[in-house]
């Protein structure tokens, strides 16, 4: 992942919904140039900060210890919405659910608000697949470490 566009999980209901935030600041790159004096955050972005939560919700819930690793990989988006403009100094709090799942796909409905106004929704499709890498295993533990470093007792990660 070149953005990690989470900075911390804040409920993981395994098997059903997870919460997280994004504080969107303008040390965020991106900002810089979407647009030099309007700054807000890509649309692109939320969805994908939406994907990242989504995946970190599948993953916990799908893989368990007697089975190789499976990694959410986001396959299709839907109805994707946007209703206000994102920008420095707002808090995207972003809410995923489980709708459906398969043996190997499961799709994740989304929710994003800034300080209680709706931001964007949409529904996300993931596949969930063998990721032949120990690099991209190492990167996901170290993230989803990150994200919920301040749950108790810590979370074990596949």
């Amino acid at each position: 992942m070149r953005y990690y566009l989470i900075d911390r999980v804040t409920e993981l209901v395994v098997g059903q919904h997870a919460r997280g935030v994004k504080c969107v600041t303008l040390t965020d790159e991106i900002l810089h140039d979407h647009f030099p004096d309007f700054p807000t955050l890509p649309g692109a972005l939320v969805v994908e900060a939406a994907a990242q939560l989504g995946g970190f919700l599948l993953e916990m819930t799908f893989n368990t210890a007697d089975e190789p690793v499976r990694r959410a990989l986001l396959v299709q988006i839907e109805k994707a919405k946007f209703h206000e403009l994102v920008g420095p100094g707002d808090r995207l709090e972003i809410g995923v659910t489980i709708e459906s799942t398969r043996e190997s796909s499961a799709q994740v409905s989304f929710d994003a608000t800034v300080e209680g106004t709706q931001a964007a929704r949409g529904v996300l499709t993931f596949v969930l697949r063998g990721v032949d890498s120990a690099r991209v295993h190492e990167q996901r533990r170290y993230v989803y470490g990150l994200w919920t470093r301040h749950f108790t007792p810590p979370l074990v990660f596949p």
